[in-house]
């Protein structure tokens, strides 16, 4: 596996766990829940190993993330209801290449616009994030 010592993803450090919360791995990603839950039930999936660009990966490689990307969906889409679920595939700033899902709905923050890539609005207790963890977890194992 290719790991990149300056990357977050790659280093699992203080900063990547006051960020997120690892779920499970998957076919070919880690999936995370996001503490900052604005967007009740947001994850992100991330690639195993290091790379950059969705481009950089070939064939089976790139159907298996995707294919990862389209279960947590469904996961967040059966559990949260949301009407919708925004995609975000932003590396600018942090490359590995890892896909925010954002579960939207109707008459909540943001809806009708692109998501807030952290709102810094809405915490959970450790139980809550807990039984999220462990719901999302039940749909992709």
């Amino acid at each position: 596996m290719s790991i990149n010592n300056n990357c977050l993803y790659c280093n699992k450090n203080q900063t990547m766990h006051d960020l997120m919360i690892e779920v499970c791995k998957l076919n070919v990603s880690t999936v995370f829940l996001f503490r900052e839950q604005t967007y009740k039930g947001r994850c992100i999936v991330a690639y195993k190993e290091h790379s950059t660009e969705l481009y950089d990966l070939q064939g089976e490689e790139l159907l298996a993330f995707m294919e990862d990307v389209n279960k947590v969906a469904r996961a967040l889409k059966d559990l949260f209801a949301p009407a919708k679920i925004n995609y975000g595939a932003y590396s600018d700033k942090l490359p590995h290449l890892h896909i925010h899902l954002a579960p939207k709905y109707e008459n909540k923050a943001d809806f009708g616009s692109t998501f807030v890539m952290n709102p810094q609005k809405v915490y959970l207790s450790d139980e809550e994030y807990m039984e999220m963890l462990v719901a999302i977890k039940s749909k992709l194992i």
